[in-house]
């Protein structure tokens, strides 16, 4: 049985999932290592390059793009690996022995479902890598840099595709709690994101951005959270996007934000149907735990 697989699902940027397989050619060339690709329709030739350049990759084609999380579902129900490394097609890992790492870390922790690793955003070359940081355990994890067990991920129901975009990671972890399983923070795997996070709000996609995001964390709480702190939530979080981003003269998250609050209601049956909803004291225990490690940066030694 293979015991480690990287999984990537991309999108019309083949020159960052070149750069990223380039990177990760030592895990590539390793035959006891499992790469599956999901090009999620991509019009720019990414499946035609993978099967020219690398026949050993498992790929899977969209003829029609599925979204993210659909695509994301599928290569972690498609590999036969005890653990399944995800990363995003522009990032790549830095660390030395990654995989001793996390094979000893899940073999010495057996409630640990899911390893979140250290993330650098930037578009820089990371020249400091040291840290003094130790594992713990966390919340949720970062998509673009984790790695599964897979006994894990089959307990617990798939990623929400409907969700396309943001949120389904608090969404799995919010079901491994449940379960009793557990997220870990484990510093030694560093990951390099390279996006520039800082810019993000001049791009193009910043209104979608957005939108699924305010949305996916709404979704959250309809399916989540116990009904007495839902209200509270919801419009504190309202409040805040207009107070930080509407009232200094944001157009863009004003219309963003009605998005979400539409796609909130339209989804409302949906959200009451699969709802998973902590108790008061499971809320509690969940809150108490450290913040999702989204970002690491070597000033913070």
């Amino acid at each position: 049985m293979t015991k480690f697989s990287i999984l990537i699902a991309t999108k019309n940027r083949l020159n960052d999932l070149k750069t990223t397989l380039n990177q990760l050619a030592y895990f590539i060339q390793n035959d006891n290592i499992e790469c599956i690709i999901c090009d999620d329709g991509s019009s720019d030739g990414t499946s035609k390059y993978l099967r020219d350049n690398y026949p050993n990759i498992i790929l899977i084609q969209h003829q029609k793009s599925k979204g993210l999380i659909a695509s994301r579902n599928e290569l972690l129900n498609l590999t036969k690996a005890s653990y399944a490394i995800t990363l995003d097609d522009d990032a790549h890992i830095l660390s030395q022995n990654p995989l001793e790492i996390i094979e000893t870390f899940f073999e010495s922790n057996k409630k640990c479902a899911v390893i979140a690793f250290r993330i650098f955003w930037g578009k820089n070359v990371l020249q400091n890598t040291e840290h003094n940081l130790k594992p713990q355990r966390v919340k949720s994890f970062v998509g673009c840099g984790h790695v599964w067990r897979m006994a894990a991920w089959k307990d617990i129901p798939n990623y929400p595709d409907w969700f396309v975009f943001y949120g389904e990671e608090a969404f799995a972890s919010y079901h491994l709690f449940k379960k009793k399983w557990e997220v870990h923070y484990v510093p030694n795997v560093l990951v390099h994101h390279r996006v520039d996070i800082k810019n993000r709000k001049k791009e193009k996609d910043y209104q979608f951005r957005l939108r699924r995001s305010l949305r996916s964390g709404w979704y959250l709480y309809f399916l989540f959270y116990p009904w007495e702190l839902i209200p509270k939530r919801f419009l504190y979080t309202l409040w805040i996007q207009f107070k930080i981003k509407v009232f200094k003269g944001d157009i863009k998250a004003f219309l963003a934000i009605i998005q979400a609050l539409s796609d909130v209601s339209i989804n409302l049956s949906r959200l009451f149907r699969n709802s998973n909803r902590l108790s008061k004291q499971e809320f509690l225990e969940y809150s108490k735990l450290p913040a999702t490690k989204l970002y690491w940066n070597p000033k913070d030694l």
